[in-house]
């Protein structure tokens, strides 16, 4: 497992000047420091808390293939492979009718359809990459950015560190700091989008089924199911339901609540254990009517968030990540200015259909199988249908779902063996 960083992260701060400030070092920020790592531009990761701290969230994603590739040209994903759950094949189920959507790695000519990657493995993985290999990345954490001034040659932050008030100078300033973005705010960026009526349960399990190499999507009335292999025998679940049967799920007694997951997953797991607390979180959907100002960039988070079906949330922030330093490192090469909105406009026009198209992806799913009505029902059977009947039609889907689509970053085109698995492999999601 890679090793946590030390805290002391301001003693790796030399410079109040930096060609990039990146707000957030959660791992879009990370990848986002990562990849322009050894570009020649000097990069400084602002954290609110210490690196360990940063790493200690107990959650799991699921990666997408271009996600690996993306990681695997930055040249990171050797050091997260051998720690994360693989898949080899999804099922997708609506409720309990018997009849399963199968997707298969020869549907993609894949060895993986998926990975599930544990925040901490994939966190401290890419800070040990950036501590250990790079010179051009500093951190400044646990750090409170107190203010952002945007000038019209370099963005000013002051920033709290050990109760000491710094002053740092940039090019621009990306902000990668989640759905409350500061950053965001100060810019005057705007958003648009909508609560949903449901809430996220998310925890991990134990389990007694012979294989730990399948994906689930389960679609209820009430919300969908995914369900996710780690490793280790183990399964990260994300149940959605509304938000008051959500958390009496997240208050009921274990043993009931075991025999309702099993009711859930359709008795395919086995014996269950539950390895984690029961965490609840609302659901939500927006999209920045902007990505960029003058100065200033929103990866991740900061720029959108969707439904969680289908597994779509960081893979976004991923490739957004690749897209911005694809981007940055093409202007800097060009002797352009970095904070230029011409120059950062051609990260948003990548990135921002690209993403709300996955937006309305996530919501059309979300609506049409959290859904009662007899025609919504007759609709996503005959959707069903295609996917298991019309083999065009259901490659196209899971291309969609794995990120094979759109433009692609040069860093998912640095390796050419995709589906090697040492050092690395490629392909995932759910």
């Amino acid at each position: 497992m890679p090793e946590l960083l030390s805290t002391d992260c301001s003693q790796s701060f030399h410079s109040h000047h930096c060609d990039i400030a990146i707000v957030g070092g959660g791992v879009v920020g990370t990848t986002l420091a990562a990849a322009l790592a050894g570009s020649g531009l000097s990069v400084l990761i602002i954290e609110a808390q210490t690196l360990e701290g940063a790493a200690a969230r107990e959650r799991g994603y699921a990666l997408s293939p271009l996600s690996g590739q993306i990681l695997d040209g930055i040249g990171v994903w050797e050091r997260i492979f051998p720690y994360i759950g693989k898949y080899h094949d999804i099922y997708l189920s609506d409720a309990d009718c018997p009849r399963l959507v199968k997707f298969h790695p020869q549907d993609l000519g894949t060895e993986f359809l998926g990975y599930v990657g544990e925040h901490r493995i994939m966190l401290s993985a890419l800070q040990d990459f950036i501590n250990s290999e790079r010179e051009t990345v500093q951190w400044l954490c646990p750090a409170q950015l107190q203010q952002v001034t945007y000038q019209s040659e370099a963005v000013i932050l002051d920033v709290e560190v050990e109760g000491q008030l710094q002053q740092v100078r940039s090019r621009l300033v990306v902000g990668a700091d989640g759905p409350q973005s500061y950053i965001r705010q100060t810019a005057g960026i705007q958003t648009w989008g909508w609560k949903y009526w449901q809430s996220c349960l998310t925890f991990m399990i134990t389990h007694t089924a012979p294989r730990n190499d399948i994906a689930f999507e389960r679609f209820w009335p009430d919300g969908p199911m995914g369900v996710l292999p780690l490793t280790g025998d183990r399964y990260h679940i994300v149940w959605t339901a509304p938000h008051a049967e959500a958390k009496a799920l997240q208050n009921m007694e274990e043993d009931e609540f075991l025999a309702e997951l099993e009711y859930y997953t359709g008795g395919f797991l086995g014996k269950l254990t539950l390895t984690s607390d029961r965490r609840v979180f609302p659901v939500q959907l927006f999209q920045s009517r902007q990505y960029v100002r003058p100065r200033v960039a929103l990866v991740g988070d900061a720029a959108h968030r969707c439904h969680p079906v289908a597994g779509q949330g960081l893979n976004l922030g991923i490739r957004d990540a690749a897209a911005l330093a694809q981007v940055l490192t093409t202007a800097w090469a060009r002797g352009e200015d970095l904070g230029n909105l011409a120059v950062l406009r051609r990260y948003e026009r990548w990135r921002k259909v690209e993403n709300l198209a996955i937006l309305g992806f996530t919501d059309f799913l979300d609506r049409i199988f959290s859904n009662h009505w007899w025609p919504i029902l007759q609709i996503r059977r005959l959707g069903l249908w295609l996917l298991r009947n019309v083999p065009p039609f259901k490659v196209l889907a899971l291309k969609f779902m794995t990120g094979f689509w759109g433009r692609r970053p040069t860093l998912a085109q640095a390796r050419t063996k995709a589906n090697q698995p040492s050092p690395v492999a490629h392909n995932s999601l759910l």
